[in-house]
């Protein structure tokens, strides 16, 4: 583990930008909305889905390593967290901070031995003889300092800062406004319940404590929820005069707007949230939406959990996704068969494509004779090694 110097060593870190090295969180009011958290819930639990790999490239093969590393990044990132649920969380933070922060913990020997996804309310840069160190402040008052090289750093609207993701603050407006509509949509059911009117009392002049005494029976007994008839009665004193106060709620279209606005921002469509999309709606989804985290997730992870040495050797951390479990079965079909003649498939990866499980003896890969190597087509046309042409007056053997 790398050393960490005293307290008193640490300086805040100082940015060219001149932006201050400090990063608050957000906060939970976004994902209080249930649009907002719709939105994010959709990639999240997508995106979890996606299978980590340690592989390592030489030349032009790439080997998969079954290491403690593919282990962690598999089946269990820490004691307390499966690997869906780790990731799961790691991009609700992402979306909902622009920020998400994981912190590799290793052995004295320097070999990672757990990931752990940290929620804080702040992060401070620090410097100290060089290096650069974060310390998280958490909401019940603990500090954690450690390395920077320690900690996985996806970033989103990265932009003005030269080290965090921009906040959310663009997305206020429009949270106000959802929160503005389902207060008046609720206010409205409320009214609704209610009888509205004026008593005008028939009578002689009263005195004020008299009116106002019968105005609080007549509200008390008749204008309330409990009043399930929705029905008062009054004596020839006073006459009811009812009033219709219609509440103005939002209407359909203006509701799809402000939601669509959301999802726009997050990158994601009501298809994909409902889970009713198209294979064309999940492509898109996917290159769009889920790559771009998968491509940034693999490229830190490496950086943080191989040494330089290690990277040398060709060790990756690499995020994919079978998009092809989303395909209809004819589009499966078309693609099995047009690949298992190139020897591109193997008879078990075409039964994952189809959602099987493998077989005995079913990683051999099986190739069409009706194709040759285009550079020995000739020799495979004569039989003389293409030293002779094909006569241009009879069909070619």
């Amino acid at each position: 583990r790398t050393k960490q110097p005293q307290v008193q060593d640490y300086t805040n870190l100082k940015l060219l930008s001149g932006y201050q090295p400090i990063f608050t969180m957000f906060g939970d009011n976004a994902y209080a909305s249930d649009v907002v958290r719709g939105a994010v819930d959709a990639i999240a639990r997508n995106g979890a889905k996606l299978n980590p790999k340690h592989i390592r490239k030489t030349g032009r093969d790439i080997i998969p390593q079954n290491s403690n590393i593919q282990y962690l990044l598999e089946t269990r990132p820490n004691k307390y967290m499966d690997a869906y649920t780790f990731y799961y969380k790691v991009i609700t933070e992402l979306f909902m901070s622009n920020n998400s922060f994981v912190f590799v913990d290793k052995d004295d020997a320097g070999n990672p031995i757990g990931l752990y996804p940290i929620s804080s309310a702040t992060l401070e840069l620090l410097e100290s003889k060089g290096e650069i160190y974060t310390r998280f402040k958490f909401y019940g008052g603990e500090q954690l300092t450690i390395p920077y090289v320690s900690v996985v750093h996806l970033r989103r609207f990265f932009y003005g800062h030269d080290f965090y993701g921009a906040s959310n603050k663009p997305l206020i407006p429009t949270l106000d406004l959802i929160n503005t509509t389902d207060q008046g949509i609720a206010n409205a059911v409320k009214s609704s319940a209610y009888i509205r009117g004026i008593l005008k009392f028939t009578q002689a002049m009263l005195k004020p404590e008299d009116i106002k005494r019968e105005r609080d029976r007549f509200v008390s007994e008749y204008m309330n929820i409990d009043n399930n008839g929705g029905i008062g009665a009054i004596d020839a004193k006073a006459d009811f005069i009812q009033l219709n106060n219609k509440p103005q709620i939002v209407d359909r279209d203006t509701m799809a707007h402000i939601k669509q606005t959301v999802y726009n921002y997050f990158g994601v469509s009501e298809a994909i949230i409902t889970s009713n999309y198209t294979e064309e709606e999940w492509n898109a989804f996917y290159e769009s939406t889920l790559e771009p985290v998968a491509l940034q997730m693999g490229l830190e992870f490496t950086a943080k959990l191989f040494t330089e040495r290690e990277i040398g050797f060709g060790n990756q951390i690499i995020f994919e996704s079978s998009r092809l479990q989303y395909a209809s079965a004819t589009t499966k079909s078309n693609l099995i068969t047009n690949l298992m003649g190139l020897a591109v498939l193997s008879v078990n990866e075409a039964r994952e494509i189809l959602n099987l499980g493998p077989v005995e003896g079913g990683d051999v890969r099986y190739q069409s004779l009706n194709f040759v190597d285009a550079t020995k087509a000739a020799e495979y046309q004569t039989g003389n090694g293409g030293e002779e042409s094909v006569s241009e007056d009879r069909e070619p053997t």
